[in-house]
């Protein structure tokens, strides 16, 4: 079987990766132009995690039972819990390469986190709680690792007004991935390696509004405007690297899990739903910000509440599922109707029709498992993110309640495969659903 090197880089769009958008780009450039491209259609929703692991094992969120980093507590209304590694039931790609006693190495694919054992090594990914914690297989890994590079990063706080402090902590998280990474290839016995690096998806979250010009938002900045073309600078820089380190015949994958585009604002979703009489509170929340609970609603007059994020997560106060339901299995058809015709009317600040959406989960997917929402739902096409909080004097935020954030997601990634053989026909080629993704990888390793 053929070596493969899968660089994952969340978060990257084709305007970025293709288009050379804002950046300068070199020796990816040279995979990409030589390389099978794709435009890559993420899942829904066009989240981290799910996305990711939905590539890896060729399955959909609802068959997986993922539906974003937090899922909600049945029964509750704030409580809930993280997703991690002990959810995944379907086989991944390195465990199927495992089983057939192929090496992998898998770096920082969420959820990863506990690591499982795998034919070769793993790193696990931004879940996990901290260095402190079990994050290697093998077990001994850590320590061999935290010899050399000290102890391991996973994330950095970038929903954060201390920009200098998000800029010199991005670049020491990704600068040691990166490291560590190099040392890998060199030290250890592998044929299919896939490292995924979370540090693209902060930089865009935290800079986007200095980077992109066309955000509404825009600021030019001496610093901050070259945070996006400066990382992507260190990502292409240590690629030449890495790509000396490899085998001459390796294929080399180049993907993300979605894209990125500018955040127009956040819209208040439960205060919406409370305008339209779906959900009652007992009295006014007192300031802005405040997260609904339980003990503010009045459930005897709620039929709907929501949830904040990328997208909004509504639920049904349904009779026999939820402690103080109202709403009966016979209504619950027609309420679902009437609140997608009622986000369909959604009109943004001034007045301009938005293109929302909103889907039962039976609606996306073959199955649904899991604590499944009963409505997801993307405000104007993923322009404006969900807030949940409540208490603001509107339902339109300029920016996001839960800490700066310049970007949203988008429903196109990237997807390129490279073969120095030349057996892979070069050019672009379409677009590519995420769930394909495992199954084209898995016919180019030849399995």
């Amino acid at each position: 079987m053929r070596k493969m090197f899968f660089l994952g880089l969340d978060c990257t769009p084709p305007k970025i990766l293709y288009e050379g958008y804002g950046v300068e780009l070199k020796y990816l450039k040279e995979v990409v132009e030589e390389g099978a491209r794709y435009v890559l259609k993420s899942c829904h929703p066009p989240i981290t995690i799910p996305a990711w692991i939905v590539m890896f094992t060729g399955k959909t969120p609802g068959e997986l039972g993922l539906y974003g980093f937090r899922h909600r507590k049945p029964g509750d209304v704030r409580e809930s819990y993280i997703v991690n590694s002990r959810f995944i039931k379907t086989p991944t790609l390195w465990d199927i390469l495992s089983r057939k006693k192929r090496r992998v190495g898998v770096i920082g694919v969420p959820p990863t986190y506990p690591p499982k054992p795998v034919h070769g090594f793993m790193i696990s990914d931004f879940i996990t709680p901290g260095p402190e914690k079990p994050y290697t297989f093998p077990p001994l890994l850590k320590f061999e690792l935290e010899k050399r590079f000290g102890p391991y990063i996973f994330d950095v706080v970038y929903r954060s007004h201390e920009k200098d402090k998000i800029i010199k902590e991005l670049f020491t998280m990704t600068k040691q991935h990166l490291a560590v990474v190099k040392y890998l290839l060199e030290n250890k016995v592998w044929d299919v390696f896939i490292y995924v690096e979370i540090g693209v998806d902060r930089v865009h979250h935290a800079f986007w509004k200095y980077f992109d010009k066309e955000h509404p938002r825009h600021i030019e900045h001496p610093v901050y405007s070259k945070a996006i073309p400066e990382y992507y600078r260190l990502i292409d820089e240590e690629f030449k690297e890495i790509k000396s380190r490899l085998p001459k015949d390796t294929i080399i994958v180049v993907a993300s899990d979605h894209g990125a585009k500018s955040m127009k604002g956040a819209f208040v979703v439960n205060q919406w739903l409370e305008e339209q009489g779906y959900l009652k509170f007992k009295e006014k929340p007192k300031k802005p910000g405040i997260d609904i609970d339980r003990e503010m609603i009045d459930w005897e007059h709620t039929m709907v509440w929501g949830w904040g994020g990328y997208y909004a997560r509504m639920f049904i106060n349904l009779k026999g599922r939820e402690p103080r339901g109202i709403v009966g299995k016979e209504e619950y058809e027609d309420l679902i109707k009437q609140l997608k015709k009622d986000i369909g009317k959604i009109k943004g600040p001034k007045g301009e029709q938005w293109k929302s959406k909103a889907y039962t989960p039976y609606e996306l997917y073959p199955e649904v498992r899991g604590d499944a929402p009963d409505l997801i739902v993307y405000f104007d096409d993923l322009s404006w993110r969900s807030a949940g909080t409540v208490g603001w004097d509107t339902i339109y935020l300029p920016e996001n309640d839960r800490g700066p954030d310049d970007a949203v997601h988008d429903w196109h990634g990237v997807f390129t495969m490279y073969d120095p053989e030349g057996t892979l026909e070069k050019g672009f080629k379409g677009e590519i659903n995420i769930e394909k993704v495992r199954s084209l990888l898995m016919d180019v390793l030849g399995m």
